[in-house]
């Protein structure tokens, strides 16, 4: 698979805007292009989606392994021609917890063997753009970097020192965008406003960066970079493999126990892993929609694979769940812009606080079933408020869930990611779902439901999956 990943010095060098273009670029040019984001990000992926006209997909050592990074890749990249990996941050940065870089963009490129293109923000600099790129160049010889796009050029004659300068480091400049605000794209409190939010803008936008890397970029040296990655020594991905997988070999129970004792919590119940094999497919309804745009598609493929129906509904729009609900998936977004619309669809509010079946919710989805969300009226299953916040909580978690749920056993642990601006209240008697080190208890678990901020990327624990649809039959 022809490959190349995007990456930058540092946040705010304009990854997104040339790996999106490029994207549309080479989509418009009539290759098929398979998008990919490096991270836990949910909104970059959103305009890839509409780039590439097939989905976004994340590559997170974190929230699943080293080992299913390039199976991953290999089973997004099904069918194309080409893929562009977009990184997140600077290069080498990764996850702190982990040390080392762990899960930065250049361990990702390392995984998949992906030559790196280094978008360069020049507006504030000549000559020395060449030092920093030479810096990054020897920093670590095992990440190709094949080349560099300098990006918010003010000039010609900016343009001839900076890319003049890079030369002498041995390295092609790919491209040189000028500064243009026309292709900027809105952002508020968690960064960049979702595509789907903004959907005809989003085209458009979109649009306007495919042309902008088309007039502005060399597309033929760039397929000639990603032509030249060795092939992989991967198989694809197959959610019915994983699940299957699960189902013989279920997690081991000292594990649990492991992750029990470290608490000074009771262990689980040592259960295998619910079959869902049966002629009938249990229908799992999955928000979307502007206010609930977080979700990796691994996650609905699971399900999927697991024996469940999987329908979209859109909370501010439907007023019923869909025709034979039997489990109901609501993941992360922003409801907090539309509360005032979630509230006003009260018939819908009603039967998602009536229905009895296993609730699987996280971030924007735990918000929207509380009892109020900055004073308006949500669906009530939990006994909390919630209420925006000055402060933002990012990061990585290693989590170890307190007790059982639809989806996990107390004592399993499970890494996922936290990135939001809101708190959440409980009433008394709540239930945590979630301990990790350093912060309170977290959530609402309980036999039907599990609730909290925790993002989990179910590549990593198919088992999740394969118990929901069970609990759901």
């Amino acid at each position: 698979m022809p490959r190349l990943v995007v990456a930058a010095p540092a946040s705010g060098s304009g990854k997104t805007t040339v790996a999106t273009g490029l994207m549309a670029a080479l989509t418009a040019g009539g290759l098929a292009v398979s998008p990919h984001k490096v991270g836990p990000d949910y909104i970059d992926p959103g305009y890839h989606t509409l780039a590439a006209g097939r989905p976004g997909r994340n590559l997170d050592p974190w929230l699943t392994s080293e080992d299913l990074v390039a199976p991953l890749f290999l089973h997004g990249a099904r069918g194309a021609d080409v893929a562009v990996v977009e990184g997140v941050m600077g290069l080498f940065d990764g996850a702190e917890a982990a040390g080392g870089g762990f899960a930065s963009t250049a361990h990702v490129a390392r995984l998949l063997e992906a030559p790196v293109v280094l978008v360069v923000d020049a507006s504030s600099a000549g000559r020395s753009i060449a030092a920093l790129v030479h810096g990054f160049i020897t920093y670590d010889s095992t990440v190709r970097i094949g080349g560099v796009i300098l990006n918010r050029v003010g000039s010609e004659r900016h343009e001839r020192i900076c890319r003049a300068a890079i030369e002498e480091t041995g390295l092609p400049v790919f491209g040189v965008l000028r500064r243009d605000a026309d292709v900027a794209t809105p952002s508020r409190h968690l960064g960049l406003i979702p595509a789907a939010e903004r959907r005809a803008e989003a085209v458009r936008t979109v649009e306007r960066l495919g042309a902008l890397v088309e007039e502005s970029c060399d597309l033929r040296g760039l397929l000639a970079l990603a032509h030249g990655a060795p092939p992989i020594d991967a198989r694809p991905w197959d959610p019915a493999a994983q699940i299957d997988a699960r189902l013989r070999d279920p997690a081991a129970p000292a594990d649990r126990a492991e992750g029990a004792a470290r608490l000074g919590e009771p262990e689980g119940a040592d259960r295998p892993l619910e079959r869902t094999e049966g002629p009938a497919r249990p229908v799992v309804a999955v928000a979307g929609g502007p206010a609930f745009t977080f979700g990796y598609a691994e996650n609905d493929e699971l399900l999927s694979a697991a024996g469940a129906q999987v329908v979209p509904f859109d909370p501010l729009r439907d007023e019923a769940l869909p025709e034979g609900t039997r489990g109901v998936v609501i993941g992360g977004g922003f409801p907090e812009m539309y509360a005032a619309e979630l509230a006003a669809n009260e018939p819908l509010r009603r039967q998602v606080a009536a229905f009895d079946g296993p609730i699987y919710a996280e971030c924007a989805g735990l918000l929207y079933l509380a009892r109020t969300l900055e004073g308006a009226p949500m669906c009530g299953v939990l006994d909390a408020e919630a209420r925006m916040t000055g402060r933002l909580t990012l990061g990585y978690r290693e989590a170890v869930a307190l007790r059982d749920s639809p989806v996990a056993r107390a004592g399993e642990r499970f890494r996922g990611h936290e990135f939001h601006r809101t708190a959440v209240r409980p009433g008394p008697g709540a239930e945590p779902a979630w301990r990790w080190p350093g912060a309170d208890p977290e959530g609402f678990a309980g036999r039907l439901r599990l609730a909290s901020y925790l993002h989990l990327h179910w590549a990593g624990s198919p088992e999740m999956a394969s118990r929901f649809v069970g609990v759901c039959r």
